[in-house]
């Protein structure tokens, strides 16, 4: 299972976030996308996923061009959060993680063992068994989080692509939830991108690490020669020391303050 994009342009209405973009995804692996706010981390997924059209060039899944393929048969291969999801009014925990076993249900649908197994584990893995009969639009915005993450597990797609999958979520949910992704990558071989905010975390939890500015990747692999003091203050324009993390050697970005703490 493969997906890559090549010399993607893309942009909404007349503007343009990116060009020229070439990106091949590691199967396999867990990619964090990392960058400052608005540099076209968002824009690059949802070309990905399909739910942005590129100017020019074209996003290949599995060698075929993702935008001429039956709407479908991308969902059975490649799931998605995005930035924000809206429920529908009224509607069930449960029922909605069970629309993500939406692709692979025929034209009669037909709810089958394997259909009721997905969305059970999913709602397990996320910890929200115990909100299944709860209306989503009832919940905290943490709460809605996870339910969101469940509907793309019970998906069960080779391909999972998460846009800030952290935001709402408390410091203990953002961390079971990144472990989630680690296991489901380790133990299942899906392949996971992730559009992150926390350096920290991308780096502590990624195998992969694409570094993005300006609508331009500016440095892409392995988060321990990528991730440096000198990348940082470029990108970010923060000063910073770059340390091992303590549990588990990753790189642990230390910002430099300016500020003198009082006695």
């Amino acid at each position: 299972m493969s997906l890559s994009a090549k010399d993607l342009t893309v942009g909404y209405d007349r503007k343009t976030i990116s060009e020229h973009l070439d990106l091949d995804v590691p199967d396999g692996r867990f990619t964090a996308i990392i960058g400052p706010n608005a540099c076209g981390k968002s824009t690059l997924l949802r070309a990905l996923s399909r739910l942005l059209k590129p100017r020019a060039g074209e996003v290949l899944l599995d060698g075929r061009d993702i935008n001429s393929r039956p709407a479908k048969e991308v969902a059975r291969r490649l799931g998605l959060l995005p930035q924000s999801s809206i429920a529908p009014d009224g509607i069930a925990v449960a029922e909605l993680v069970a629309r993500g076993r939406f692709p692979h249900q025929k034209l009669i649908r037909q709810w089958t063992a394997q259909d009721e197994a997905a969305v059970i584990a999913a709602m397990a893995a996320t910890g929200v068994t115990e909100l299944s009969g709860e209306l989503v639009d009832t919940l905290s915005g943490g709460q809605r989080q996870r339910v969101w993450v469940a509907m793309v597990l019970a998906q069960q797609t080779p391909i999972v692509l998460l846009d800030e999958p952290t935001t709402f979520l408390d410091i203990a949910h953002q961390i079971e939830l990144l472990e989630l992704c680690v296991r489901l990558n380790r133990e299942q071989g899906t392949t996971m991108v992730a559009v992150l905010h926390d350096l920290n975390q991308a780096c502590r939890y990624a195998d992969h690490i694409v570094v993005m500015k300006d609508g331009r990747i500016v440095e892409q692999g392995d988060p321990r020669t990528v991730v440096t003091a000198e990348l940082i203050e470029e990108v970010f324009g923060l000063g910073c020391r770059i340390i091992d993390d303590p549990e588990t050697g990753t790189p642990l970005v230390i910002p430099r303050s300016t500020v003198v703490r009082l006695a």
